[in-house]
């Protein structure tokens, strides 16, 4: 009999740990909404690893988009020098989604270092150093993105970090004020994920907006979670009717392969490319495997999107008798559905995975369920994952 090495243990020893409690879930293969395990049980990922997996698992249109890449070229030079079609052909289709002044794409490998990216644009533009994010929102672990967290409890080990970063409250008017000639860019999400999908009102959107114009002050919306259909549009920036200076994106946009990129209009793009020539530089950013799989996710993305909406309605629903939950928020297929506490919260992932169902929490709020499935999920599945959810709050509860 083959010996099979014991992958858990190898991958204590040897992979970096993000926490002293990994799940150590030991998944063999996945498709569609569907994971498996080395034993073959079957979980519904109703988070699509975490916002990525738009289109669900092994999609079999992007698994032939990227072996039909992998034949023709891999690596070739550093990003911004050779015309690659894959690159080019998804920036087109990209900012066709958007509004035209968002027409010029540059591609990266994640969403902190699109951060990192769209941070330099606006200081490389403006010429001024302030940055104003909002408080209780995340944008990346790398140090300038880490810098733009309000929280102290996941900064302090890594000071010193960037300087001359201030911050506001989401629907403050006064706050506003803040943003002065001074502030080469204001940074937010137009739904707030990791605080447990929060969602400012379009009139406060709609002052940030005329604020940031009369100061000079570039606006950036940070569209990692929100972006390609995950709130039932394309962006959520539609349904403010409000468009940025700069808009983010990662995570889903590579079809489940690593991708990100900053999106602005080509005068303010430019200014990356002299004093100093190479103002912002990668090697792998836009990789070809990246982008055929991105541009083949947006077509499916493009089929799936009347849905969306209607799907989340669903699942909505199916939830909300539950007497056990408090609040249900929800923007299409992303979801947050309170359950009062930590406790409990914890109660129910833990009853949820038992179960066959994967669910997460959030980085600023302890008690809701991260909810975010493929945009491709059926609806009988929702109704199979919502039975699920349901009776594992109501074990939650009972317990």
């Amino acid at each position: 009999m083959k010996h099979l090495p014991n992958y858990r243990a190898l991958f204590l020893q040897h992979l970096a740990q993000t926490s002293p409690a990994p799940l150590l879930l030991e998944i063999e293969r996945a498709e569609g909404v569907y994971l498996y395990d080395t034993q073959g049980k079957r979980y519904i990922d109703l988070i699509s690893g975490i916002a990525v997996s738009n289109v669900g698992h092994s999609h079999p249109a992007i698994v032939q988009a990227i072996c039909e890449q992998a034949r023709k070229h891999l690596h070739t030079m550093v990003y911004g020098e050779y015309v690659q079609a894959p690159q080019v052909a998804f920036a087109q289709a990209l900012v066709n989604t958007l509004p035209p002044s968002l027409n010029t794409v540059y591609f990266t490998n994640s969403g902190a270092e699109a951060v990192e990216g769209a941070m330099k644009l606006a200081k490389r533009y403006t010429g001024r150093f302030e940055i104003i994010a909002a408080r209780n929102a995340y944008h990346g672990s790398t140090q300038g993105a880490l810098s733009l967290q309000s929280q102290e409890t996941y900064k302090r080990a890594f000071r010193p970090l960037l300087p001359f970063v201030n911050y506001i409250n989401i629907e403050s008017q006064s706050d506003l004020e803040k943003i002065t000639s001074q502030t080469a860019a204001v940074i937010i999400e137009p739904i707030r994920a990791e605080c447990g999908v929060q969602i400012p009102g379009q009139e406060w959107m709609k002052q940030l907006r005329k604020r940031c114009t009369e100061t000079g002050a570039l606006l950036i919306f940070d569209e990692i979670q929100t972006g390609m259909g995950r709130t039932g549009t394309w962006w959520a920036l539609e349904h403010y009717h409000t468009t940025p200076d700069i808009l983010l994106s990662a995570k889903s946009l590579g079809g489940g392969l690593p991708l990100g990129a900053f999106i602005a209009p080509q005068e303010i793009m430019r200014t990356l490319s002299h004093d100093p020539i190479l103002g912002h530089i990668t090697t792998f950013g836009g990789h070809p495997l990246s982008c055929a799989a991105g541009l083949a996710a947006l077509h499916i993305i493009k089929d799936a999107l009347p849905e969306v909406e209607q799907k989340g309605q669903l699942l909505e629903k199916l939830l909300g008798h539950n007497p056990h939950i408090k609040e249900i928020r929800r923007k299409g297929l992303m979801m947050a559905v309170d359950v009062g506490s930590w406790e409990i919260l914890q109660e129910v992932i833990r009853h949820a995975l038992h179960n066959g169902v994967i669910v997460d929490w959030f980085l600023f709020n302890n008690h809701s369920i991260r909810i975010a499935p493929p945009l491709t999920i059926t609806e009988a599945e929702i109704e199979m994952a919502a039975q699920i959810l349901n009776e594992s709050i109501n074990r939650a509860f009972n317990d």
